[in-house]
């Protein structure tokens, strides 16, 4: 506002000028006008080249980082033009937060180039997009600042998955498939049955040859696998807005950078809330079962029309599918987890194994999962403590009940660290 007020003293003056040489004649009011329409016509070409035959490049290292971890990218901004450039401002709309990307760049010369590494630490999970970019300039007396957004297809987008620790103390109730058959279904993964051998063809990896066949038949022949008969894993996510405790995701805590980068930055802690607990043991449960080579799959109701589910699959695609569908669920949810048990029974086979993480407190649920036991579903509950997130309830009724359904399960607190939490499960009532 203070430059557009400097500019219309500029155009008054200059109008007066005009107005006093056209009446009265003087030389002076000649001079004053010639002088002010100058440096109005200086001042503009100035500014208007200081935002043109620029060239501002972006590179980020990944597009994808877990929480506690760092995206990192390096700017660069060019003068393609044979004038310099007294100063630009480079300002970055990014939705990541804490994401300290916007430079003022000054005497950029003609042909020369400035950059600079954009180390930002991720405290929050979700997708976010590092862009777009503004330029700003103007003249050397401020009259006229002038801006340039640069094309939309300069925005990178980044997702930062949420936290997953090894659970190497985790070992609940599993089931495998009656008989112990193999499935007579093929597979690209490596497992314990071979059915047969094959040609090799290119991109088949070495450890998949088979070199007695490949000596008998003088090339080279491949083995083939065959499904095994561990039965499938599948995870249950309670995102039912109800029952969880503390801030919601758009209500947590960022911690405060400091103001010098070379500062030691503040410690990644998860989020005092159920939502982010859930998230994270869900993530932390999908990495421990398919570093096992498991069939994992995932379910959650996200809201009251959006059911997601990461259906069975092993691998390490599998598990960027379930971080990726993990980084942006938020609990908006509106259904019960009773009756999202009983709506997904008939998708369960017997054996299949269950593991409900939620922070619900009421006793549906855990009838509902009991009568997924009684149909040959292995079942075994992470139950969050809401009580230690705030919400004024105990949770040794609802462990009583679990007790006396058979079902195997374990406590996370607010502050427990999860492979602790998750190394021993409570008592199942069996004797």
């Amino acid at each position: 506002m203070r430059s557009l007020e400097r500019s219309w003293v500029v155009i008054i003056f200059l109008l007066i000028s005009i107005g006093g040489a056209l009446t009265v004649g003087d030389p002076l009011f000649f001079n004053l006008a010639y002088l002010f329409g100058a440096i109005l016509l200086f001042s503009f070409l100035w500014a208007w080249l200081n935002l043109h035959w620029v060239r501002v490049t972006r590179r980020t290292r990944a597009n994808h980082v877990q929480v506690g971890g760092f995206i990192e990218e390096r700017l660069l901004i060019k003068n393609t033009g044979p004038l310099p450039k007294l100063w630009i401002e480079l300002k970055d709309e990014s939705t990541l937060p804490l994401h300290r990307a916007s430079r003022v760049v000054s005497n950029l010369t003609a042909k020369g180039r400035q950059s600079w590494h954009v180390r930002t630490p991720c405290y929050l999970r979700g997708r976010f997009c590092l862009g777009p970019v503004t330029l700003f300039s103007s003249d050397p007396f401020g009259l006229f600042p002038l801006k340039k957004e640069l094309p939309e297809n300069f925005a990178t987008h980044v997702v930062v998955y949420p936290m997953a620790v090894d659970l190497p103390a985790f070992r609940p109730p599993v089931g495998e498939q009656i008989g112990g058959e193999a499935l007579r279904r093929r597979t690209h993964y490596v497992t314990t049955n071979v059915s047969g051998v094959r040609d090799y063809v290119f991109g088949d990896s070495f450890n998949r040859i088979h070199w007695p066949s490949s000596a008998r038949n003088n090339r080279l022949m491949v083995k083939e696998f065959e499904l095994d008969p561990i039965a499938d894993i599948w995870i249950f996510l309670d995102m039912e807005r109800r029952v969880q405790a503390g801030p919601s995701y758009y209500q947590l805590p960022l911690p405060k950078l400091p103001e010098v980068h070379w500062e030691k930055l503040p410690e990644f802690q998860l989020a005092p809330s159920t939502e982010e607990y859930g998230v994270a043991i869900a993530a932390s449960l999908g990495k421990h079962f398919l570093n096992q080579n498991r069939n994992v799959g995932l379910t959650t109701y996200s809201d009251i029309q959006h059911r997601e589910v990461a259906q069975s699959d092993r691998g390490e695609r599998q598990l960027t599918r379930i971080y990726e569908m993990l980084a942006v669920t938020q609990a908006n949810g509106t259904i019960p987890l009773a009756e999202v048990l009983a709506a997904e029974t008939m998708r369960l086979s017997r054996n299949t194994t269950v593991i409900i993480v939620t922070p619900a407190t009421d006793l549906d649920w855990v009838a509902a999962a009991r009568n997924l036991n009684s149909r040959g579903v292995r079942v075994t509950a992470v139950l969050i403590d809401p009580g230690s997130f705030g919400m004024p309830y105990n949770s040794l009724d609802i462990e009583i009940e679990l007790t006396a359904s058979h079902i195997p399960h374990y406590v996370v607190h607010q502050g427990d660290r999860l492979e602790v939490a998750l190394a021993n499960a409570r008592s199942t009532g069996r004797r």
